[in-house]
């Protein structure tokens, strides 16, 4: 389960459950461009040669260049293009040239531009929560690993073979966790990144994270991270984003979702391995956190 994996970070990628949905070698030449407003998904892209601009609706363009890679847990548009920008009468549509290979630009242009682009799926019911502990980019350059992993993704993904949904699960949870943690915690918004690169306040998360049935309070979790209430409070929310309790309380839930959807397993159950007293107890705290009883969610869930 979820809370026995061995950190904050694998738990989450974890219950996020992803799959692919997506993965394409995406070259290009001249000058070209290719817009989506209608993503919603967990978007990634690996430059393989050459460079491009990259500009996701609500933030600044960067420019990509060979061995960059890009993953975006939220991705809602974007809009890619060559590094000089074509006039804007220019077609935007890709051209597919063979199974999972797409051409942009005209066609008599070399191509200088190679690309391996994803996109996937989190399967989890509380995808909206998990994903807001995550930064809104990770953007990396000169990744080996990161580098290595994306082209087996997606020669696997061309492959008729037995498990290959098991191995693109598995790859895919290295692919984000290896993202997620290639870049300086520091640096990145308020979540689980940031708080993960304060050794006080990682402490304290992975005692939420492997022991989300304990007895688990602001004071102890003071105590273990060696800081006074009120300055670990008040530390845990500005790094994290939330109140250490509500951090808490977010995922107990999100491991209540998580069984609810699988089905078979007890109010009481759930209880016991979340850290309430009672199946009562569970319930109130559930419907008042999620708006609905447990079992309207999984009634909602089977649907």
């Amino acid at each position: 389960m979820p809370d026995d994996c061995e950190d904050p970070l694998s738990s989450v990628v974890a219950l996020l459950r992803p799959s692919v949905s997506i993965s394409k070698m995406v070259e290009g030449g001249g000058a070209w461009q290719v817009e989506r407003r209608d993503a919603a998904s967990p978007f990634y892209c690996a430059i393989v040669e050459g460079c491009c601009r990259l500009q996701v609706t609500g933030r600044a363009a960067v420019t990509l260049q060979a061995g960059d890679f890009v993953l975006i847990p939220d991705l809602h548009g974007f809009t890619m293009t060559s590094a000089v920008p074509p006039p804007p009468q220019v077609p935007r549509l890709p051209l597919e040239t063979g199974p999972g290979r797409f051409r942009l630009g005209p066609v008599a242009a070399d191509i200088d531009m190679r690309a391996l682009v994803g996109h996937c799926r989190f399967a989890a019911p509380a995808r909206d929560l998990l994903v807001s502990l995550l930064p809104e980019m990770i953007h990396v350059s000169g990744h080996d690993r990161l580098m290595a992993l994306v082209p087996v993704i997606h020669e696997e993904t061309r492959a008729d073979r037995p498990g290959r949904r098991l191995v693109l699960e598995r790859l895919l949870e290295v692919l984000l966790i290896e993202a997620l943690r290639s870049g300086p915690g520091v640096d990145m918004p308020p979540g689980l990144l940031r708080g993960m690169s304060d050794p006080q306040l990682a402490a304290a998360l992975q005692r939420i994270h492997a022991d989300a049935a304990g007895d688990i309070s602001v004071a102890r979790l003071a105590k273990e991270a060696g800081l006074s209430r009120s300055g670990f409070f008040d530390r845990f929310r500005r790094e994290i984003g939330r109140a250490p309790m509500d951090y808490l309380t977010d995922w107990r839930m999100a491991i209540a979702k998580t069984l609810l959807r699988q089905g078979g397993v007890t109010n009481a159950e759930i209880a016991r391995r979340i850290g309430y007293g009672s199946a009562s107890a569970f319930g109130l705290a559930f419907a008042r956190r999620e708006g609905l009883s447990p079992g309207a969610f999984s009634r909602d869930s089977a649907r």
